[in-house]
């Protein structure tokens, strides 16, 4: 499978997690949001390192190798490799908490989270999508 397929794969799973995001941010399931909205930035943003020719880490914070190859990309995109990369390292750190609470203090996800954390994580997923979507759309097709 070609890079571009398999980013326009990424790019459409994380379509899939965003719609489920905000049906759950509806409903008031805030830490289902949040934990949709990583794993949405996380497949965006190893689909524009995919779409450059950069094999992404496996793990789930990227933000660190999008500003090491950042010269790969197009100045319009380059521009906000620094928010995208700050929204990566984010998310990533309510990767856990958003899915089995604070074992700590023994706070399950619903107590942690919130409409506005929910909302915050939403939007930064959209910002995500909306360049990572750009710049797919504008990548030749080989």
């Amino acid at each position: 499978m070609r890079n571009t397929d398999m980013a326009a794969s990424y790019v459409r799973q994380a379509e899939e997690r965003l719609h489920h995001a905000r049906e759950a941010l509806e409903r008031g399931s805030y830490p289902y949001v949040i934990r949709q909205c990583q794993e949405a930035v996380e497949l965006l943003l190893k689909a524009a390192l995919r779409l450059v020719g950069v094999e992404p880490p496996r793990w789930h914070d990227v933000g660190p190798v999008l500003r090491r190859e950042a010269q790969r990309f197009p100045h319009w995109f380059r521009r906000d490799v620094a928010v995208m990369a700050r929204y990566s390292r984010r998310l990533r750190r309510e990767r856990e908490p958003s899915m089995y609470g604070d074992e700590e203090t023994g706070l399950p996800p619903e107590a942690i989270y919130d409409y506005e954390d929910a909302r915050e994580a939403l939007e930064m997923a959209e910002y995500v999508y909306e360049r990572v979507k750009k710049l797919l759309d504008e990548y030749p097709r080989t």
